[in-house]
């Protein structure tokens, strides 16, 4: 049995988890943030002073072993912008036992039992967390919605409080043999659980082999111009170390209608331009062109980490 651990937010944690979740001899752990305070979550943020559930309920849904009505009714969103419009059902119940069980941990672990999950789902931390990134021209912006607005390049991101790292986070971590970073948003979905001290110090401890699945698009406002050496720089520079072994990037071919499409919203392919990096670099066929989107395939990506899981002379020297 080989403990997967996987650290990020929001879809593209949830379109992983869509295929780890059915490899075998795997015990996976999702490390997820709860930094977002924007929408739904980022009401009952405010009005009942829990954790932001919103990626907590997208990864319960994924992670889920079986099709059921639950599972179907937990993305229901109310119409209209009052009382629970807007919010949720999912969101609404995860405050619900917040509220009723005294426990953030204990609010999820009740929850996956009776969506059969697979696999532990742990918040990076329990606390109401505020997040802020520091731009380029110096400029302070507070709140992880707000992040992304400003257009201006990001330096870092960090919390202005001392963050305690949940217990559970900290234990996946150490136990870890692969400790998975992506898919998704670099600044506002992997850096909130990176920056937390006790997460920084597990991961730095950890003798799992550290993999980042990098975007095979940049990101309007959050990551433009980034290179994949960009992305990877990012990450080691909130680490204050080196934190990534193998990166895995698409080799698919990308074509000029879809591009044109992205280009339009400023979102351009994530480019190699460098020829010798500290970690091994691997290309593979990783997206998904069904829909006009250009998007990770979850059984793609879950074929690569069983890959590199079963052949580590090739991937893991």
């Amino acid at each position: 049995m080989k403990n997967v651990v996987i650290i990020g937010g929001g879809t593209g944690l949830s379109t992983m988890l869509k295929g780890f979740k059915t490899l075998k001899n795997v015990k996976l752990s999702a490390i997820v943030t709860v930094a977002d305070d924007g929408g739904s979550t980022g009401r009952l943020r405010e009005k009942y002073q829990i954790p932001a559930v919103g990626d907590i309920r997208n990864v319960m849904i994924s992670m889920a072993k079986s099709e059921t009505l639950l599972k179907q009714l937990m993305d229901y969103r109310f119409e209209g912008d009052d009382d629970v419009g807007g919010h949720n059902l999912g969101n609404l119940m995860l405050a619900a036992l917040i509220k009723t069980t005294g426990n953030f941990q204990e609010a999820i672990r009740k929850l996956s039992e009776v969506l059969n999950v697979k696999g532990e789902i742990i918040p990076s931390t329990i606390q109401t967390v505020h997040l802020y990134a520091k731009l380029e021209d110096g400029t302070i912006v507070e709140g992880e919605s707000n992040i992304p607005q400003s257009g201006i390049r990001i330096r870092d991101v960090f919390y202005q409080e001392h963050v305690e790292a949940s217990v559970e986070a900290i234990n996946a971590i150490l136990e870890a043999d692969y400790i998975i970073y992506g898919i998704g948003s670099l600044y506002t979905s992997i850096m909130p659980n990176i920056i937390i001290p006790g997460i920084k110090e597990a991961i730095l401890k950890s003798r799992a082999k550290k993999i980042y699945f990098c975007n095979a698009m940049t990101q309007y406002k959050e990551t433009d111009n980034y290179t994949l050496e960009d992305h990877v720089d990012a990450i080691n520079r909130h680490a204050n170390s080196e934190i990534v072994d193998i990166v895995v990037t698409y080799n698919n071919e990308m074509y000029e209608k879809r591009l044109a499409l992205y280009a339009e919203k400023n979102s351009f392919p994530v480019k190699v331009t460098a020829e010798n990096h500290r970690f091994k670099l691997i290309y593979e066929d990783l997206l998904d062109f069904e829909s006009k989107l250009i998007r990770h395939d979850s059984l793609k990506v879950k074929k690569v980490l069983k890959k590199i899981m079963e052949s580590k002379d090739e991937f893991c020297e």
